[in-house]
């Protein structure tokens, strides 16, 4: 009996403690959801800057243009070849000496076309006393009419023997047609080369000015015009850029491509060009001045719609444009930007219209 009694008076006991304790730990749980609650509520609060790079819109000149190809070539250049039989008896320049025109490159053995130059000689010489002492006889009647014109045609005949011996010699002496630079040299001492053989002994170029053949689809006809400005970017100088000009515009199309030539022509007094070269061509078509220029990488282009992010107070806003000429640095905005704005050149691919924004590099600003 007294244990029972006991056991009933521990039980309140144990009823109140777990009382208790429960309230307490409703209590925690309550001031720990509390802490999360306003955690949740001070990150939302906070507003998270995207960083990007920003570049100012420039008001400047922009040209038109078309791009092709082209490779350099010379526009005087001539192949020398033998115009008298004979075996090469000197050579007197080499690959990559510059010539004058007349200078002489080479000779042959003379010897035969001397002496045939002695032998017409001597038989005009004879020819023209035998015609005088005819003449003197002739006017006494003693010969006919028919001998003094037969002599007489001898006489014409060795006077153009003897030309033809005189240049014959000549031609013996190999010389340059025009100024330039040696390309290439076949010829070797002691080679026999026959009269007019295809076998080319120098190859001489004029490389103070070259040219620069491109092939322009028919629908750029009307935008080209002698002295037109073109642009030559060539890797072999270090991506240099020169200046070329339309020099002969072809008046056929070639139904075959839809193409007609354009020859440029490239200036180059330092020679620092040379036939053969690759460039890259740029065609300039019209120039806009004190434009609206914005940087390409700026622009968005998404479904046929150009976009640019505007920075006004940390805040990127979506704007709309319409471009004009383009070239490899620039676009030419002609609608949508004033000229005065601060644009996104880098991290907008990701930005949405209103998104706050941290310019961490900037060109041109201000």
């Amino acid at each position: 009996m007294t244990f029972t009694n006991a056991s009933n008076s521990f039980k309140p006991a144990i009823l109140l403690s777990t009382v208790l304790l429960s309230t307490a730990l409703l209590s925690g749980c309550g001031e720990a959801d509390a802490n999360a609650a306003e955690q949740v509520t001070e990150k939302e609060e906070q507003v998270v800057a995207i960083p990007v790079e920003a570049q100012s819109v420039q008001l400047g000149d922009i040209s038109s243009h078309y791009a092709t190809t082209a490779v350099l070539e010379a526009k005087e250049e001539a192949f020398v070849v033998a115009r008298a039989s004979g075996i090469i008896d000197a050579i007197y320049v080499e690959e990559g000496d510059y010539v004058e025109k007349g200078q002489v490159l080479a000779t042959l053995d003379a010897q035969r076309y001397e002496l045939n130059l002695e032998r017409a000689r001597a038989e005009l010489v004879g020819l023209e006393q035998e015609l005088a002492k005819i003449k003197q006889v002739h006017q006494q009647n003693v010969v006919s009419d028919d001998v003094i014109d037969k002599l007489t045609a001898q006489y014409t005949a060795a006077k153009a023997s003897l030309a033809i011996a005189e240049l014959d010699l000549e031609e013996a002496t190999i010389t340059a047609p025009i100024s330039g630079y040696i390309a290439e040299r076949n010829a070797k001492v002691g080679n026999l080369t026959e009269s007019f053989q295809r076998e080319r002994m120098f190859h001489i170029v004029q490389q103070k000015e070259l040219l620069g053949i491109v092939h322009l689809p028919e629908k750029e006809l009307t935008n080209i015009r002698t002295n037109q400005v073109a642009s030559l970017s060539i890797a072999a100088i270090g991506e240099q850029t020169v200046n070329a000009y339309v020099e002969r515009i072809s008046p056929v199309i070639d139904s075959r491509t839809g193409t007609f030539k354009v020859t440029l022509r490239v200036p180059n007094p330092d020679n620092v060009l040379l036939a053969g070269m690759f460039a890259e061509v740029a065609l300039e078509y019209a120039t806009h001045e004190n434009a609206t220029l914005l940087p390409r990488r700026a622009l968005l282009s998404i479904d046929n719609t150009d976009s640019v992010f505007v920075v006004n107070d940390g805040i990127a806003q979506k704007v709309s444009v319409t471009t004009g000429f383009q070239d490899a640095q620039y676009v030419e905005i002609l609608s949508g930007l004033t000229g005065s704005e601060t644009v996104v050149t880098a991290g907008h691919h990701n930005l949405k219209d209103q998104s706050p924004v941290e310019i961490i590099a900037a060109h041109n600003v201000g």
